[in-house]
């Protein structure tokens, strides 16, 4: 049998927690569902697991750890009587009325059907898959210069890309450390002209072409990279503690691939608020947003698609 809720969450980042602590505050009785511990781009909490210490959530004025902030999220859903699964949506069907959704591979039928879904299964963010980068992640390597720059003052550090985000990384990063070095794998980069002209000037972006990382050094934190020049295969150590992965984001949409309105990034469109192209179907956080990739601006949409599912709802009498 089936279980059924007015409203089904997936994704449990801030995005999703926030959406059912509106929805049980509403008496909706969402069932959340968080996702798998075992894996790297739905796990339950989120980006933020992986993140050691949040100094621009408001409200924190002395920081709190990733996990923390995500642990007491969840307790206040659980709270408000939020159903919060630790598992994974195999498969999701939009189709049709009720929306259906399948947690195991194996099942004929579907585990939980719902009258609306808030889609949160927010985006993951590229990486080298070089040795060293899964460990020093959060220990002095970043994928957010606006969330984490603020602890570089004053240190050389690296920004690895060369695209529009990787030049903007740089570039703000430039107002805390001493030295920014721009790694790129090829002799010129691929960002717009004006971006290119802004890194160009400003005295503290230094450019290390046709550079390829290959390890990401040190044991506690980032020591310094390994690097090899691709034209000459000669290796050397670039001496940095701080190291910003900036070639790119990819949102989690394989739910909905061929169903919901993608733009060309490939994230849900959104609009007017958190509704898609499907009714009943909303999207919230970062599966939907390529511009601001924020926790707050994630909570903040949350809450935006918890009160359109509650006023979509009520206006069809469900």
């Amino acid at each position: 049998m089936s279980d059924h809720t007015r409203v089904l969450i997936i994704g449990s980042g801030p995005a999703g927690l926030t959406a059912a602590i509106y929805c049980a505050r509403a008496q909706l009785s969402p069932i959340v569902i968080e996702g798998e511990p075992s894996s790297t781009s739905d796990q339950p909490g989120g980006q933020l697991m992986l993140t050691t210490e949040i100094e621009n959530f408001p409200g924190f004025p002395e920081g709190i750890d990733g996990p923390e902030l995500m642990g007491n999220m969840r307790a206040q859903a659980e709270r408000f009587g939020a159903d919060l699964r630790v598992t994974k949506v195999q498969r999701l069907d939009v189709g049709t009325r009720p929306f259906r959704a399948w947690l195991s591979e194996d099942d004929d039928e579907p585990s939980v059907t719902a009258d609306a879904v808030v889609l949160a299964t927010g985006a993951r963010s590229l990486m080298l898959d070089v040795p060293g980068e899964a460990r020093l992640l959060s220990h002095g390597l970043s994928t957010c210069a606006t969330c984490d720059g603020f602890f570089f003052r004053g240190q050389d550090i690296a920004v690895v890309g060369g695209g529009d985000s990787a030049l903007e990384e740089a570039l703000f990063l430039t107002r805390f450390a001493s030295s920014v070095t721009l790694v790129h794998r090829r002799d010129r980069l691929r960002a717009s002209k004006i971006m290119q002209e802004r890194a160009f000037a400003n005295e503290k972006i230094r450019f290390a072409w046709n550079t390829q990382v290959l390890e990401v050094l040190g044991e506690e934190k980032v020591s310094g990279l390994r690097v090899r020049d691709t034209q000459t295969s000669e290796e050397h150590i670039l001496g940095v503690t701080g190291v910003f992965i900036a070639i790119g984001h990819v949102p989690n949409t394989a739910l909905v691939d061929g169903t919901a309105d993608l733009t060309e990034s490939g994230y849900v469109r959104t609009g007017p608020g958190s509704y898609t192209n499907i009714e009943g179907l909303f999207a919230a956080g970062d599966v939907q947003d390529d511009h601001y990739r924020q926790a707050v601006t994630s909570a903040g949409s949350g809450c935006m698609a918890a009160i359109d599912v509650e006023r979509w709802l009520e206006a069809r009498g469900a």
